[in-house]
């Protein structure tokens, strides 16, 4: 479904993350590290449809080098998910919002890296604006919304190491996984009215280490 970059898909991208049921925040897990990501929507481009931000990660960064991304990162003492998530657009991408621009927060994703991650939904309007950073970012690109809901976008397989199953997001030529893959599956389904989990959905045994 094409959904236009305007005021209405906005309403109604709030309205549904207003209707979703985010697990309560006693369920996370203390031990893990706090940290956000944003699902920052914005325009395609041509045609003006309603697009997720993804980066590539630059290929000299410490951690995750090369991977697909949503922008975020660590929380600092005293941050919030949602400060964080702005704070990180700001530095990856040149993109400044405030809260009047956040839409809602999905369910905290725990990592086998030791992360529990917030996805924070934002209304990106000023989409020229972006700038990546390339100390941290190889690429940016704009994932139509009508992309995520395609039907064959995501698929499950199940592996030897692990009880759960691995999602992965068929991008282009490329699979991205967990967790990018479970934010990204989550976001299309509360975009469809549905309360689906991700929590137990795995990462692929690269990501274990």
């Amino acid at each position: 479904m094409m959904r236009p970059f305007d005021d209405a898909t906005r309403r109604n991208i709030a309205d549904a993350c207003a209707a979703f049921a985010r697990l309560p925040e006693e369920e996370a897990q203390p031990a893990l590290k706090r940290a956000a990501v944003a699902v920052a929507l914005t325009a395609a481009g041509e045609g003006d449809e309603t697009a997720l931000l993804l980066t590539m990660r630059a290929s000299h960064l410490r951690a995750h080098r090369g991977q697909w991304a949503l922008p975020g990162g660590r929380c600092d003492a005293g941050e919030t998910p949602v400060e964080v998530a702005l704070r990180e657009l700001d530095e990856e991408l040149g993109l400044r919002l405030t809260g009047a621009d956040v839409l809602g927060t999905l369910d905290d994703y725990p990592t086998r890296s030791g992360y529990l991650i917030t996805p924070v939904v934002v209304w990106a309007a000023e989409s020229a604006a972006i700038r990546p950073n390339p100390d941290e970012v190889a690429s940016v690109h704009r994932i139509a919304l009508a992309t995520i809901e395609r039907d064959d976008a995501f698929d499950f397989i199940a592996i030897p190491e692990s009880a759960r199953r691995v999602i992965r997001f068929h991008h282009q030529m490329s699979l991205i996984h967990a967790p990018t893959a479970a934010l990204i599956y989550q976001f299309r389904e509360v975009l469809a009215g549905r309360h689906t989990r991700v929590t137990e959905l795995e990462q692929p045994v690269f990501a274990w280490k």
